[in-house]
């Protein structure tokens, strides 16, 4: 397991102003100390324990079937998003599994609430849901580039710091609302370093199985990078609530950033206390005549 503080280190408490450049894009706490390749193995360690407890957790979800869970991702370009889903979710049965990644809004999309093409991929009870990228662009790239707002057909109005305010006030009504009804909200802001990430695009550009994931845009809005920092300070510093916390999760290693993901997520599963429904006396009844029956063909 890993320590309590190191989970501290990452979660974002309410009601709390932050900077980015406040947390570690490597290690939660600081600079490693010591031999690197031992956080290493014991990351892998406890990656694969906790692998073995989500792939337990996810089959009581299904069978308690009161609860789900929504893992929401958010990050600048080549942080990890795609990687850490792959790694993190490896063990699970797909069939109780969902990935949405929200691209550029469709034309439906854009005639109703910025809210609504997320709302209709919210996970059902006993389901995991995880969003590559989320309902969260809309207070983030539209707030870096604000003439995407003039795509949406709103009411006439001003465009400050009271319309942002208000998106964040409906963020936290629309995930209050889920955590009310059973759905676990857990969110990670995955924090790449510029420098990491200057280094993962000439990774990408100069490897040919990896050019495919390079795009010009890419450069355009890493132009924007002070902008973006800046969006997700506010974003996160208003959004991060008791109900649906936000962690920001260091990135530069993906190895710390996948252990600590995968046990942030089976931490707050094992809080659920997720247990198979018992089955009545009637029911038990039921089940010994079908025994017999079959038994005794």
């Amino acid at each position: 397991m890993i320590d309590k503080k190191i989970l501290k280190a990452v979660r974002v408490e309410p009601c709390r102003k932050l900077r980015l450049k406040d947390y570690e894009t490597r290690w939660p706490l600081g600079e490693l100390k010591g031999d690197i390749e031992q956080y290493k193995e014991r990351a892998a360690e406890i990656l694969r324990d906790n692998l073995e407890q989500l792939a337990k957790h996810q089959e009581l979800l299904y069978a308690d079937d009161r609860y789900s869970l929504l893992v929401v991702f958010q990050a600048m370009d080549a942080a990890g998003k795609d990687g850490t889903i792959k790694h993190v979710m490896s063990g699970v049965n797909p069939q109780g599994c969902q990935v949405f990644s929200f691209k550029r809004p469709s034309a439906e999309e854009l005639d109703h609430t910025f809210l609504w093409r997320c709302m209709r991929a919210v996970p059902e009870r006993g389901r995991i849901g995880i969003f590559n990228r989320s309902h969260y662009e809309d207070v983030l790239v539209t707030r870096v580039h604000p003439e995407l707002l003039k795509q949406q057909p709103l009411p006439d109005g001003k465009r400050g710091n009271a319309f942002w305010q208000a998106r964040y006030e409906d963020i936290n009504a629309f995930e209050q609302h889920l955590t009310r009804n059973g759905t676990v909200v857990l969110k990670f802001f995955l924090h790449v370093s510029r420098e990491e990430q200057k280094k993962r695009f000439l990774d990408r550009l100069r490897e040919a199985d990896k050019q495919w994931k390079f795009s010009l845009g890419d450069l355009t809005e890493r132009d924007h990078w002070d902008d973006y920092q800046h969006a997700y300070e506010q974003a996160i510093a208003a959004t991060s609530t008791e109900w649906a916390p936000w962690h920001i999760v260091p990135a530069d290693h993906k190895w710390v950033c996948r252990a600590l993901v995968a046990e942030i997520i089976c931490r707050a599963l094992d809080k659920l206390k997720l247990r198979y429904p018992e089955v009545t006396e009637a029911e038990r009844r039921q089940l010994d005549e079908a025994r017999l029956r079959l038994e005794n063909e």
